[in-house]
């Protein structure tokens, strides 16, 4: 993947949104409106998508990166499920998006789908890779869906809390935007239209916690999500 503006700000944008999460709970030491569930799933999405990084050199930048994914998010997942205090203000409660039936069945079932109607076979290495790779696209559409709903739930949404999905959703909006960039302007640039189903999927999830963020900070008053009408 050839890099551009937007690829790097997006890149940037997913690392500081890693960062902000972790520095919320190190300096908090809880994980009161935090979802493990979403982590979980963009640990799976990251193992998922990065099988090729022991087999495949792109770049320095591109390995280090998918290292950094991998482990920052594999770290959050093991703060919240094992690292005491951290561990014991998790409220299972409130995070009970049920993953596994609802995220990674069906992406699995719509990434075998596409894989085969795409011409991917099911024989090789690099086929098993290839359908992996689409599945991680699918999941990552979806992953953020448990922690949108533990806010919705919770309400009022800390600000470091707030500035995570916000970098979150602007991460993926940039690469949306380095996709059209690049079908304009880099040669032989090979569509992917699960990618760009997915992207914008997975922004549209954003759509309303972009708009309450961004009212919170116009107004400067606390950041609070409406009730769910009955």
């Amino acid at each position: 993947m050839s890099m551009n503006i937007f690829r790097l700000c997006g890149d940037m944008s997913h690392v500081f949104s890693i960062i902000v999460l972790l520095l919320r709970l190190r300096v908090a030491r809880n994980a009161q409106g935090i979802s493990l569930r979403t982590h979980e799933l963009f640990l799976l999405v990251f193992l998922t998508r990065y099988t090729d990084l022991f087999t495949t050199y792109y770049s320095l930048y591109n390995s280090v990166m998918k290292v950094l994914y991998i482990a920052s998010t594999a770290s959050i997942v093991y703060a919240i499920r094992f690292q005491e205090p951290i561990c014991s203000t998790y409220d299972k409660a409130q995070d009970t998006f049920r993953h596994w039936e609802f995220a990674v069945l069906p992406c699995a079932f719509f990434a075998l789908v596409t894989h085969l109607m795409s011409g991917g076979g099911m024989f090789s290495f690099v086929d098993w890779q290839e359908l992996l790779w689409t599945f991680s696209i699918w999941l990552e559409s979806v992953a953020i869906m448990p922690q949108l709903i533990v806010l919705q739930r919770y309400r009022d949404v800390e600000n470091l809390t707030g500035n995570y999905i916000f970098f979150m959703g602007l991460y993926r909006a940039l690469y949306i935007v380095n996709w059209i960039y690049r079908a304009y302007y880099e040669p032989g640039y090979r569509h992917h239209y699960v990618v760009y189903f997915c992207g914008v999927l997975q922004t549209l999830l954003y759509v309303d916690f972009f708009y309450y963020y961004f009212m919170s900070k116009r107004k400067g008053g606390r950041f609070s999500l409406p009730t769910q009408s009955k």
